[in-house]
């Protein structure tokens, strides 16, 4: 039988994602991206470089590599950890402490 649960009081430090900031781990060429079928593509950042290749930037952490969608804030947790969370559910799950 499925049980309600509250997510437990967290503080973590976040940053709404830039380009040319340094957030990411590195990038992949979008062709791959589409190609192997990782993810859906809807929303995701895309930057064309001066060579004209297009790539997608990411994080990498213990689940593997998270790409980056417009909108998306970057989670720093205290073990190091980075995560992504879409702005749609950021607001809802975290409250900005003064």
């Amino acid at each position: 039988m499925k049980k309600k649960y509250n997510r437990a009081s967290l503080s973590v430090e976040a940053a709404k994602y830039e380009i040319g900031k340094g957030m990411e781990d590195g990038f992949h060429l979008w062709s791959t991206v589409i190609t192997n079928g990782w993810i859906s593509t809807e929303k995701l950042v895309k930057i064309t470089n001066e060579n004209g290749q297009v790539v997608c930037p990411f994080i990498q952490n213990r689940r593997g590599l998270i790409f980056i969608r417009e909108g998306d804030y970057i989670i720093y947790d205290d073990g190091g950890e980075r995560h992504c969370c879409g702005s749609d559910k950021f607001h809802k799950r975290f409250t900005e402490i003064e």
